[in-house]
């Protein structure tokens, strides 16, 4: 057996999820395997009370096939737990005691308490909250958990019947769904968190959601925009986007909503509840900004394994540069080179943040960029841009979105040959606000990185200063910067183009040395 392997299941009342991950003495894990098999174990569960037979049928046969999986990986733990559903079936434990005959699966079935925890641990493992008061939740086919905090402090936690298979079940029977009877829905969900909800609403910064509808709502937005990411955690969206994605669902049957960009089609029926519990938490919190928290309950049974078995270690304040630097360092990136760029990178945005209106966000994407530019060489020298882009692209860095993500990678793309063309794909994907970020930015960091041409930190003083359209660069240092002077000249090309500035440079007279008394 692997001795740093462990799995994770979850047994929800929509779909069952197993993830199987490999550990390091560090506490981090990369993913083997992960699969999600779509069950309705709630189907009909309200009208019943009891997990019905074809639901069960489906639930041993999904559980069996990832068992064989989990078995086959030679996984030392499994952490296995069930939800709603089981939770609230007469034939719940029944069911519990079938999986364990069946499959030799032990289940937990934990309460909707739990689930929040589960929930939390993942988003604060996730996304910077230290500090930021903010809602947590996990909106699953039975339930919806919640957990109100501030920082690492949690405010208030609760689990509502407010998932997205029950409230179709109860509210929404027909196609496509009359106006009264969604009326009646947000009426319920408003009434149920009013009656449950004590603490304070107002404040709330950011909402972080994890569960099917959540991920669903992000595709489907990222569709509307016609982005592509290889993955949408992190994704950010705001409630204006959600309030139109809402009314053009409820509008539709269910056979136009199977047709639409970025939703699964067999969650077609449940979404427009999905959507609306989302909404109207959106609404009675007065949050605009929602975050989206691709792995959710499965990553927080992972990250309880691990600290049951003390592979998890004491938690300390991440951020994002530490996740640059840490990536940048995997890869075997001169990081005194990389950190060089970087500080001249942060002098020249100072110099023109002003005229473009930037901010603490692009300066984060600039020294991101700065300190992974070379990470390509990981790969190969040759086309080492072109595989920094592919790199930071696919890299998994804390405290960054999937845009920022895109965004840093083509940055970093730009900092050596040809200038951004209408033949690069990756950069006519990006909108054209982003497209001249890129441009200006990649502009900061190719210049920069010309500045450091032998590797070797020889400017030491870096004056900009901007008039009208002309940028005066001084550079001073104590040795001979010949080599550094032409290499900025040579990658000055896209800075001056996506700025439209004349830079004018010059080299302050290196003072002679003093020699010492006698």
């Amino acid at each position: 057996m692997k001795q740093n392997r462990l799995a994770a299941i979850d047994i929800g009342t929509n779909s069952i999820r197993s993830i199987i991950v490999e550990t390091a003495e560090s506490g981090k894990y990369k993913i083997l395997d992960d699969e999600k098999v779509l069950v309705r174990l709630g189907e009909g569960l309200h009208q019943t009370g009891a997990i019905s037979p074809a639901a069960w049928e489906r639930a041993v046969e999904a559980l069996s096939r990832q068992k064989k999986i989990i078995d086959g990986y030679q996984v030392t733990s499994i952490e296995a737990v069930a939800t709603s559903a089981v939770r609230k079936a007469a034939n719940g434990r029944e069911l519990v005691a079938a999986i364990k005959e069946q499959t030799g699966l032990d289940i937990e079935v934990i309460s909707g308490e739990e689930e929040a925890e589960l929930a939390a641990l993942s988003a604060q493992h996730n996304f910077e909250l230290d500090g930021v008061r903010h809602l947590i939740f996990d909106i699953g086919g039975g339930s919806l958990e919640l957990i109100s905090a501030l920082g690492a402090h949690a405010e208030e936690m609760l689990s509502l019947e407010l998932g997205a298979v029950f409230l179709t079940e109860n509210f929404l029977k027909s196609d496509p769904v009359q106006q009264a009877e969604h009326q009646k829905l947000r009426k319920h969900i408003r009434k149920t968190l009013k009656a449950a909800y004590s603490g304070e609403r107002t404040g709330m910064q950011c909402l972080v959601g994890s569960g099917g509808t959540v991920t669903s709502i992000a595709a489907m937005v990222a569709a509307a925009r016609r982005e592509k990411f290889d993955s949408l955690h992190g994704y950010e969206l705001l409630r204006s986007e959600l309030v139109h994605l809402l009314a053009m669902l409820v509008r539709k049957s269910d056979k136009e909503r199977r047709a639409i960009p970025g939703l699964n089609p067999e969650r077609s029926d449940i979404i427009v509840a999905g959507v609306t519990a989302v909404d109207e938490l959106m609404d009675f919190f007065q949050v605009n900004h929602l975050k989206v928290n691709e792995r959710g309950i499965r990553e927080g049974l992972i990250l309880r394994g691990l600290r049951r078995r003390n592979l998890l270690p004491e938690k300390k304040r991440r951020s994002w540069r530490d996740s640059t630097l840490e990536f940048a360092r995997s890869c075997h990136s001169d990081e005194s080179h990389a950190q060089q760029v970087a500080k001249l990178s942060r002098q020249l945005f100072s110099a023109l943040s002003k005229r473009y209106g930037w901010g603490d966000k692009e300066l984060r994407l600039l020294e991101a960029a700065a300190i992974m530019h070379d990470v390509g060489y990981f790969i190969s020298y040759s086309s080492h841009h072109k595989h920094s882009y592919h790199l930071i692209r696919h890299a998994d860095l804390f405290g960054f979105t999937p845009r920022e993500r895109e965004l840093m990678a083509n940055i970093a793309r730009y900092h050596r040959k040809s200038m951004p063309k209408k033949k690069h794909d990756e950069y006519m994907r990006l909108s054209a606000a982003d497209q001249l970020l890129v441009a200006r930015l990649g502009g900061i960091l190719r210049l920069c990185d010309g500045l450091d041409r032998r590797r070797n930190g020889v400017v030491q003083q870096f004056d900009c200063v901007l008039e009208k359209d002309v940028l005066r660069l001084t550079l001073g240092g104590e040795e001979d910067m010949s080599v550094e002077l032409y290499g900025a000249k040579a990658k000055s090309d896209l800075l001056q183009d996506a700025c439209r500035l004349k830079l004018v440079f010059e080299v302050l007279a290196r003072q002679p040395a003093v020699a010492p008394p006698s």
